[in-house]
């Protein structure tokens, strides 16, 4: 008995040194805290960043909506040579072969529109805040992951630390076994056995790390890290944890949850877009009304102007009846000179000013067609938003339902431990005073292992579930 006993203590202080390793090789990486992960998700997260790069789009569609009630001016000018018979720009008179250059600028502002600009306006900012609400619901959906895989590590941890403890024990049963077996006290079978709890304990924490390796690359995921970084999760004291609440109102909660829950908010917006959206295509029906106003010049290297005259002789143009008296005219001789490029533009220069309307008539129905579209996109909306309330309704009640039950698991998990907690210390003072055997004390810390293990995960559940009712709530979300 002494025997079995000392080889206990060893396997218990080589399991101490092995965990003392690996709480050494831990520190030696990057501690992560619950606020920390959340703080580098909010921060890199690509998910995020996507969505923040749609929001500056609607913004910019904003902002070009606002600018569109700004009046309009645009400038051009044309240059060329013309062959054949071209007019001079500025003068009633052709040449065969000129150089024309004219040049003008245009204004002109939308005054009516059937309210399109000023609906189009209020729908885009709307998307804008569509759109940072999003934003936000993404941010409080990654949050409540970062903190249900947190709380996977941390339980995932707890089940290592179990399955080491359980390969321990497997192999001091396995080391009695083989020494019963040598005397000729236990049979192959019985070996074979012990031999076969040896291999599940070391499969139990090979899947068991296998777990928290998953959960760990999760983490980093959300948080945008290298896969490669080792790095370990802060384990919070959850027995300081005594303020977790685990009574609620499911129709106070969805009543908090209708105001304040991203997915709602959304959905109401996304509504409200596309009701304005109807207004818009209702403008389609009215007039448009533009006032415009222009300026021009032109200049043609052909361009001529009178700068003398001389009179040369006369011209009879006719006879006096009854006289028959010449009547004659001076016969005048103009000299012509070209005009100069800035006197052309001063000449040409011209102005106008005006006011267009543009009444709609008939055109195929698409206005129609426009504003019956808005009207069903409008009446899916609603659909979309009411199957939002329905479904976070539903969700609200099942986690109400989930703490309860949650809570009902941990205190029958409790009473479990403190049962096998009871049962471990009359064993050991009945093992150390030689009335059982080495089994049976294994036996009894094994269950008493487990209990604690069901307790502490039952434990885990409790605090997330809880702070999953936090999330619907729209409260701060911390261990």
């Amino acid at each position: 008995m002494t025997e079995h006993i000392s080889k206990f203590k060893k396997a218990a202080i080589l399991s101490t040194l092995c965990l003392g390793v690996t709480f050494f090789t831990a520190n030696a990486q990057e501690v992560i805290s619950l606020q920390e992960a959340v703080n580098r998700t909010l921060a890199n997260n690509l998910t995020i960043k996507q969505a923040q790069v749609t929001e500056k789009l609607a913004s910019e569609d904003y902002m070009a909506a606002k600018y569109n009630q700004l009046p309009s001016l645009n400038a051009n000018g044309q240059g060329g040579y013309y062959f054949g018979k071209t007019q001079v720009l500025g003068a009633f008179a052709y040449a065969q072969s000129t150089l024309n250059i004219n040049a003008n600028a245009q204004a002109q502002v939308t005054l009516f529109q059937g309210g399109q600009l000023r609906n189009q306006i209020v729908q885009n900012k709307l998307t804008l805040d569509a759109d940072k609400t999003n934003t936000a619901k993404i941010k409080n959906d990654l949050l409540l992951n970062v903190v249900t895989d947190y709380l996977t590590i941390l339980t995932d941890q707890d089940l290592v630390i179990a399955a080491q403890q359980q390969i321990d024990l497997a192999k001091i049963t396995l080391d009695r076994a083989q020494k019963n077996f040598d005397q000729g006290n236990a049979t192959l079978a019985d070996l074979a056995q012990a031999k076969s709890q040896v291999s599940t304990a070391e499969l139990n924490l090979t899947n068991a790390q296998n777990q928290v390796d998953l959960a760990i690359l999760v983490l980093k995921q959300y948080m945008e890290m290298d896969p490669s970084t080792q790095i370990t999760v802060e384990k919070p004291d959850i027995s300081k944890l005594t303020d977790v609440k685990t009574v609620y109102d499911a129709t106070e909660v969805i009543k908090t949850a209708f105001t304040t829950n991203p997915d709602i908010k959304l959905a109401e917006l996304q509504q409200q877009v596309y009701a304005r959206a109807v207004r818009v295509a209702k403008g389609a029906y009215y007039p448009t009304l533009v006032m415009f106003g222009g300026l021009g010049s032109s200049y043609s290297n052909q361009a001529q102007t009178v700068t003398g005259q001389t009179i040369n002789g006369t011209t009879v143009i006719g006879k006096v009846e009854g006289t028959n008296q010449n009547v004659v005219v001076p016969n005048v001789v103009q000299t012509l000179s070209p005009v100069s490029f800035g006197n052309q533009l001063n000449n040409n220069f011209n102005q106008s000013i005006g006011l267009s309307l543009q009444i709609p008539i008939f055109n195929h129905f698409a206005a129609r067609t426009a504003v019956t579209k808005a009207k069903l996109a409008y009446q899916n909306a609603e659909l979309n938003t009411q199957i939002a309330k329905n479904n976070l309704s539903k969700t609200i009640i099942q986690a109400t339902l989930d703490l309860s039950a949650a809570e009902k698991s941990y205190q029958s998990a409790l009473q479990t431990f403190n049962s096998n907690k009871e049962a471990l210390n009359v064993t050991k003072q009945r093992y150390d005073a030689g009335f059982v055997n080495t089994l049976d004390y294994n036996t009894a810390l094994t269950n008493f292992n487990k209990s604690q293990n069901d307790m502490i995960e039952a434990q885990y559940q409790v605090i997330f579930r809880s702070k999953v009712i936090d999330y619907y709530l729209g409260n701060p979300i911390a261990l």
